[in-house]
This record gives C-alpha cells, sequence and structure tokens, in this order.
C-alpha cells in the first residue's frame, strides 16, 4: 500500500488508465476547477493540495478513481504554517516539558506526518479512567472537543504512553475516522491519527471520541495522567474502580513540566459510585492527573 499522498495518486490513476486530461474534465464536470499543472505536480510529489477547493479535488478523485473515502485525503499531511501562531502559542510548552519519551512522541509524529501543532484550540477534554479488579488498567475514553485556529485543520494525533511498556488496543473511535497508527514499544508508546469528517475553517469546532485499552490483563494502575501542552478551557477526568477493589487515598496531582516533581494538590474523596474525579477550569499547560494508594 502507498505511504504517500503522490504515490497513492500516481498508482490509481494509473490503474483506471486515466489521462490528466480526462481528470480534469471529469473535476470541471463536479464543478471543482484544478489546473492540469496541479494536478500534475500533485503525482509527482513537487506540491500538495491544501486550500479548501484542492481539498475538495481530493475528495471527488478519491470518487473518481474508485478509491475508499479518506484515502487519498488521509495521506496528506496537516496544512503548512502560514503566519507565527503555528510557532508560538503563548503559553504552549514542548514534548520535551511534559514527557519523558518525547523522543519516542516527536518520531511517532513524523512518522505520521504531522510534525506540526497548535493548530487546534482545546476546548474541553473529558476522560474515564477504568481500573479493573486486578488493579490493573482496564482502558481510558476521551472526549475532546477542538476549535480550528486556520483553515485546512483535519486532523489531531492521540498519544498513549504505557510506563510499563504494554501497548493497549485502539478499541473505538466515534465523530472522526482512525487513520495511521504507530507504535514504539521500546517505550510503550503508541500515537493514532484521527480524521475529522471534513477540514475545518479557522474557528470552527469539532468533537472527537476514542478509547485505548486492554483486552486482557492490563498494567498495575496506581495513577493516570493528561500532558496538556497547550492551554485548555475544562478538564473533567473520573477514575473508575471496581466495588470490590478501591483504593484507600485518592490525591490530584499537578507538574508545571516532567523536570519538577508532581506534588499532591487536593486529596480527593472516594463517591459512592465507587470513582473519584477532578475538575478544572482555564487549564494550565503541565501535566494534570490523580493518584491513589492500595492497602
Amino acid at each position: 500500500m502507498a505511504d504517500s499522498f503522490d504515490r497513492a495518486l500516481r498508482g490509481a490513476i494509473r490503474a483506471r488508465g486515466l489521462s490528466l486530461e480526462r481528470l480534469h474534465v471529469k473535476l470541471a464536470e463536479r464543478g471543482i476547477h484544478v489546473s492540469m499543472a496541479s494536478l500534475s505536480n500533485w503525482q509527482r510529489g513537487r506540491c500538495r493540495p491544501e486550500r479548501s477547493q484542492s481539498l475538495r479535488a481530493v475528495r471527488a478523485l478519491e470518487e473518481i478513481l474508485d478509491l475508499a473515502p479518506y484515502s487519498l485525503a488521509s495521506l496528506l499531511g496537516p496544512r503548512r504554517p502560514r503566519g507565527r501562531w503555528v510557532r508560538t502559542v503563548h503559553g504552549g510548552l514542548s514534548y520535551r516539558d511534559v514527557c519523558e519519551v518525547h523522543d519516542s512522541v516527536d518520531r511517532l509524529l513524523g512518522e505520521i506526518e504531522n510534525p506540526l501543532d497548535g493548530q487546534l484550540r482545546w476546548l474541553s477534554c473529558t476522560e474515564t479512567f477504568r481500573v479493573g479488579a486486578d488493579r490493573d488498567e482496564r482502558s481510558v475514553r476521551t472526549q475532546a472537543v477542538f476549535q480550528a485556529r486556520a483553515d485546512g485543520v483535519d486532523r489531531h494525533v492521540a498519544v498513549h504512553y504505557c510506563e510499563n511498556e504494554m501497548l493497549p488496543d485502539i478499541r473505538r473511535t466515534s465523530f472522526c475516522r482512525l487513520g495511521r497508527v504507530r507504535t514504539a514499544p521500546e517505550t510503550g508508546v503508541t500515537a493514532a491519527e484521527l480524521l475529522f469528517e471534513h477540514p475545518l475553517r479557522s474557528g470552527d469546532t469539532c468533537m472527537v471520541e476514542y478509547e485505548f485499552g486492554y483486552s486482557g490483563g492490563g498494567p498495575e494502575a496506581t495513577f493516570y495522567q493528561r500532558w496538556f501542552r497547550f492551554p485548555a478551557h475544562t478538564y473533567l477526568l473520573r477514575v473508575q474502580f471496581e466495588p470490590d477493589t478501591l483504593p484507600t487515598r485518592c490525591h490530584r496531582t499537578w507538574q508545571p513540566n516532567v523536570s519538577t516533581p508532581a506534588a499532591d494538590v487536593q486529596e480527593l474523596r472516594l463517591s459512592g459510585w465507587h470513582t473519584v474525579h477532578m475538575a478544572d477550569l482555564d487549564v494550565r499547560p503541565g501535566v494534570h492527573g490523580i493518584r491513589w494508594e492500595w492497602d
């Protein structure tokens, strides 16, 4: 299978036996006007579609060439930076600041061809972390609402890190389509590309849901943390325990960066529903989480 947009497009055109002239005509029949030079440059890898009209053309080409939906669009990296907002988001941190395995994370993001960040503003993030009867991690389900900072943003890359180097399954996604998945087994990092229904315009919002989990026994669970590299509006984290396996004490934790030891900032009360939670507004960049102690 082709692993780049130009190779996939070139192969599909060859398989269908269509000329660029014929593709140009078929696109025009759909009200999409793309020059012959652009089509030629796309298949040669000299440039890639970025503008909204070009992205419409890519979706139309998938139909014309009898390809699966998003099979070409998923191979496009994010839109190239257009302005200072990409380089500097106020208060933003690097992966080096928030995680100890930043080299693995950076490598996987490079393999997915999504090296740019800061394109999405986090409006809200809600997570449920489930602990099994064997005191192990069973799953973490995330619901996030984003707002685009620029035109053309069409994906988010979710990252899961297991300190015990156990790789989870991606159980499900909602309101998005799963794209490329890359793993670093030696450090326990998984990166999953989540493709939006369509490219966003600046100011547009979108919601995604996804879940990582372990079908068998997962790693021992004594805490859960979320890395926030950029400010977020709201964050809600809930940890769900089994009724017969409850912790003795729970604390909310915080780190401004991984160079600073995690601090307990609040003791949390376990509810009658066997859960503990933390909620925050105007979330600062850093590492937010909950830890718990067993007997």
